[in-house]
């Protein structure tokens, strides 16, 4: 081929690789991904997905907490590949600066003076089946009592042991 046509056939591939939609399949609004058919790496349709999250951080992603945005974003990849929610099984332990994530709204409005950002998130996720558990070490430092938390979310004695037992029962620890 000559210098022409390899410019013109790397346009094409270019453009349709860039002209892909940012979207959220699964969880509505939340975990954007672009969808790839052609690489190295698909999710297996043979596998159960069995998953712990550290949620600790308190960064944000496109308005909420990163790590409840990353979860969203495994399930929008693996729906978007045909994996069924049966075989997804995914906890979380929040703790750290992640723990005011998990207020609930009046507690929320009344620490930062606005809506908590993540309740509609909790929501979501908690109805596609994932298990929200915040430390209760973590609650205890920073004054919050198990009446504070979102409805969504589960106290558990420390994020450490929610790591510990998914992790003893075969669920992959992603950070």
């Amino acid at each position: 081929m000559n210098k022409l046509a390899h410019l013109v056939c790397f346009l094409i591939i270019s453009t349709t690789i860039s002209a892909q939609e940012w979207t959220t399949p699964i969880i509505k609004g939340y975990g954007k991904i672009k969808y790839f058919e052609n690489v190295a790496q698909q999710p297996d349709s043979t596998l159960n997905y069995y998953m712990v999250f550290d949620v600790k951080d308190e960064r944000e992603m496109d308005g909420v907490n990163i790590g409840l945005w990353k979860i969203a974003r495994i399930i929008n990849m693996l729906g978007s590949a045909n994996i069924s929610s049966d075989k997804i099984h995914i906890a979380a332990a929040m703790h750290g600066g992640a723990t005011f994530s998990a207020l609930n709204e009046e507690k929320y409005s009344e620490k930062y003076g606005k809506a908590n950002p993540n309740a509609e998130l909790l929501q979501l996720l908690n109805d596609y089946g994932v298990e929200l558990y915040v430390c209760a070490q973590a609650t205890a430092a920073r004054g919050i009592e198990a009446k504070d938390l979102n409805s969504n979310t589960k106290l558990a004695l420390s994020a450490m042991t929610v790591i510990a037992n998914y992790q003893l029962k075969g669920y992959a620890l992603m950070p």
